[in-house]
């Protein structure tokens, strides 16, 4: 009888003890929980190939395509505190980056804010205006680029994401 409550201690203890810390990877996420939104994943991000002559300039064009649901914030941003969409680009032996244009951003209301926001939202595009040296080297340039966003939806914002891309430019 004795060792009948002792294991019956030991089950109703086992049954109202707190379970183990969770495990799971940062990121991941169980059947019943949703992975969290990634910026990155709602924004495609699509460069175009440029030729240029020698000595000419011209615009490299990134499409975006912005997931239905969710927009990400203008250059420049409403606020200081949000983050912008922003390009990068690393210049190539005898290719120059000589301005980059963000598309007009849209104005929209949003639970989260206290004053309407610019954003792009849908499909839109990033130009850089880019130049080649009358001495570049003909063929073709692939530059080194990073597109920055931060994804909201119309009640939060997900942290900022970076985008490794590659903008094919030829020179003739």
């Amino acid at each position: 009888m004795k060792k009948l409550i002792i294991f019956a201690c030991l089950l109703l203890s086992a049954a109202c003890t707190k379970p183990a810390a969770d495990t799971k990877q940062p990121g991941s996420a169980t059947k019943n929980e949703p992975a969290p939104i990634a910026s990155t994943s709602v924004v495609k991000a699509t460069p175009e190939e440029l030729t240029l002559a020698k000595g000419a300039s011209g615009e490299a064009i990134v499409r975006l395509q912005i997931q239905r649901g969710y927009h990400i914030n203008a250059n420049p941003p409403s606020f200081s505190y949000l983050k912008a969409t922003e390009l990068e680009l690393t210049p190539a032996s005898g290719v120059s980056v000589e301005f980059i244009t963000y598309p007009d951003p849209v104005t929209k209301t949003f639970s989260f804010a206290d004053a309407p926001l610019k954003v792009y939202e849908g499909d839109t595009t990033v130009k850089a205006k880019l130049k080649a040296t009358p001495s570049a080297d003909a063929g073709k340039h692939n530059l080194s680029a990073k597109l920055r966003v931060q994804a909201c939806d119309d009640q939060v914002c997900y942290a900022p994401g970076t985008i490794d891309l590659t903008i094919p430019v030829v020179v003739r």
